[in-house]
C-alpha cells in the first residue's frame, strides 16, 4: 500500500469523526457540498506543485522558495473569493494564507536564504510553514476524505505513537525522552 493510499484511508477515518455525532437518541451528520470539495481536492494538486512545501531544506534557494510562498498566498487569495462564509475550507485557507503572511514578513531582506543569518532565517521559517500547512492540509483532506500527493507526506503530522510501543519502552526502561 502506497503512502498516498494510506493518507486516504487515515482521511476516511478522520472524516467520519469530524463529520458525525450520534447519541442515544439520534445523531447528526454533516456532508460537505461537492463543490465544496472540487475547491478542496484542487488546492490539495496545487500545493503538491508548490516546492517551498517539499523541495530538500539542503537544495533550496531563497527567492525560488519565496517565490512559491507569494505564488501559494496569492492562489488561497483568488480561491478565498469563491467559498461561502463560515466554510471549513475557508476557515482553513484563511489560516494558510496567514501562515504564508507570516514567512514573508520574517523574510523580506533581499538577501533572503543567502548567506548566515539568512539561510538560518529563511530555513527555520520554512520548517514552521511547512509544519503548519502539514496539520491544514490533513485537515483538509480529512474532512473531504481527499487524497494527499505522496510528495507531500513529509509535511503531515506523524502517525501517532503506538501503544505497544509505548508498553515496550517502559519495560525495557526508557522513556522516549
Amino acid at each position: 500500500m502506497s503512502k498516498s493510499e494510506n493518507i486516504k484511508l487515515k482521511g476516511r477515518e478522520l472524516a467520519t469523526r469530524l463529520t458525525g455525532i450520534s447519541t442515544p437518541i439520534g445523531g447528526i451528520s454533516w456532508k460537505p457540498p461537492a463543490d465544496e470539495r472540487d475547491k478542496a481536492r484542487r488546492l490539495l494538486v496545487y500545493l503538491a506543485g508548490q516546492r517551498a512545501l517539499h523541495y530538500p531544506y539542503n537544495k533550496e534557494i531563497g527567492t525560488f522558495v519565496v517565490q512559491s510562498v507569494v505564488d501559494t498566498r496569492e492562489r488561497i487569495t483568488r480561491d478565498l473569493k469563491a467559498l461561502s462564509m463560515g466554510s471549513l475550507l475557508r476557515e482553513t485557507m484563511r489560516a494558510m494564507q496567514a501562515v504564508c503572511r507570516k514567512f514573508l514578513d520574517e523574510n523580506q531582506s533581499p538577501s533572503a536564504g543567502y548567506g548566515w543569518p539568512y539561510e538560518a532565517q529563511l530555513l527555520s521559517t520554512l520548517g514552521e510553514l511547512r509544519a503548519l500547512f502539514g496539520i491544514h492540509i490533513a485537515r483538509i483532506a480529512c474532512a473531504y476524505d481527499l487524497e494527499v500527493d505522496a510528495c507531500l507526506g513529509g509535511v503531515l503530522p506523524p502517525e501517532p505513537e503506538q501503544e505497544h510501543n509505548k508498553s515496550r519502552n517502559k519495560e525495557s526502561g526508557d522513556s522516549g525522552k
